[in-house]
């Protein structure tokens, strides 16, 4: 008997229909002999119509209280699917993030995993009885509920599933697996059978929206296999593992993108020890996350950082930035681009294969697009280009690359 354990995304859910849907499949996979744990995510829209609730009743709701109503949306889910299940025959019982053991740490509305305690859930599935776990929420030290933010269900369903030491996790969701690109913008991108944990970590911090960056970094923690897989059909999806050797054989895995990025350039910076770090944490204290990072001497003797990241985060930056550039020399001054887009390159066979990078430029020059920032890591490439030639970017790319083809 294999532990198996399931997440539904919020459209998965989103109608009562689609809720006897999934507890079909549960009862499917039930049946076929496993004990299943099934993580759900609240009803599509609903996160959306709370947070408006509370935006109407105030300008800056407490993040506090935010929490305690953001959750509510899970714990409906939960029941009704647990409903489901039971009128189906199946012995289910629905549990809340806090009876699932999951003690958090961190701000309100961005939580993180602190630890598990999976007592209660073991002692049902002791019991024989089927489990509606509630994505998205845990609780702290103090006991205060405390949301996940954004991917918190994902992250749910991979730590319920290491904690239990299940034997897969599937997350079900919209697509039938992982891509060689998005197939919306390269029409003959080809779904991939396996991938990497570090290749699904950098496509996944890169732009791919199948899964959020550090799901994958829990996963591979604590070495939980998952797969990506459709709700709508039992096709095979994609399974995301540890690397093996013969992973190298395939030079770049997949291509990503990132719109709606944006650069800013702080010149004129002293060249004095200390520098970099005044300035970088006053990002961090903002809880600005940065992508590429690109610093150098001008002629001038003075120190030019640049930084890419969410075009939405750029007012922010610019505000944390005010004060650190007011106490620096006069000739500071900040500099910003709005309008760009990140294109990456991703595949573990780049450690063992020269020639990527030329391969991944000429075929951007010869569709004449112009790149600007350059960043690479030992499994990734990636530039930024101009925003409405983002998409001709990752066809010529993926062409360059042959990614259509499967590997002999």
């Amino acid at each position: 008997m294999a532990l198996i354990v399931q997440k539904f995304g919020g459209t998965s859910v989103g109608t009562l229909d689609r809720i006897r849907n999934v507890a079909a499949r549960v009862k499917h996979t039930r049946d076929q002999g496993n004990q299943v744990v099934c993580v759900v995510s609240a009803m599509s829209g609903v996160t959306d119509g709370l947070i408006q609730m509370a935006k109407g009743l105030s300008e800056n709701p407490s993040e506090r209280e935010l929490d305690v109503l953001l959750a509510t949306g899970e714990q409906q889910s939960i029941a009704l699917v647990a409903m489901a299940l039971q009128d189906l025959g199946v012995d289910a019982v629905s549990i809340t993030g806090r009876q699932a053991g999951i003690h958090t740490t961190g701000s309100h509305t961005r939580g993180r995993i602190l630890e598990m305690d999976p007592a209660l859930m073991s002692q049902f599935l002791a019991e024989g009885k089927t489990l509606v776990v509630a994505g998205f929420q845990g609780v702290t030290p103090n006991g205060m509920i405390h949301t996940l933010g954004r991917g918190g269900s994902d992250l749910t369903a991979i730590a319920v599933a290491a904690s239990l030491k299940a034997d897969v996790c599937q997350i079900l969701t919209d697509v039938d697996g992982v891509y060689t690109c998005d197939p919306r913008v390269v029409k003959n991108a080809r779904k991939l059978p396996e991938i990497s944990y570090d290749e699904m970590l950098e496509m996944a911090s890169s732009g791919s929206k199948v899964m959020q960056s550090r799901s994958v970094e829990f996963a591979k923690k604590f070495g939980v296999i998952f797969e990506v897989r459709s709700s709508l059909n039992h096709n095979p999806g994609t399974l995301v593992l540890e690397e093996h050797s013969h992973m190298e054989n395939v030079v770049i895995r997949g291509v990503s993108i990132e719109r709606a990025q944006a650069r800013l350039t702080i010149t004129g910076i002293p060249d004095a020890p200390g520098m970099s770090g005044r300035i970088l944490g006053a990002l961090a204290e903002a809880e600005i996350n940065l992508d590429m990072i690109l610093s150098n001497i001008a002629h001038d003797g003075f120190a030019r950082h640049s930084f890419t990241m969410p075009s939405s985060d750029l007012g922010k930056a610019q505000a944390a930035l005010k004060p650190v550039l007011a106490a620096l020399a006069p000739h500071s001054k900040i500099e910003t681009e709005a309008g760009i887009a990140k294109l990456s390159a991703v595949g573990i066979g780049m450690r063992s294969h020269s020639g990527v990078a030329a391969t991944m430029f000429q075929a951007l020059g010869a569709v004449g697009i112009n790149i600007g920032m350059i960043s690479t890591s030992e499994i990734k490439i990636a530039v930024t280009v101009d925003e409405p030639r983002i998409e001709d970017a990752a066809r010529a790319v993926h062409d360059a690359f042959g990614l259509d083809k499967a590997p002999a």
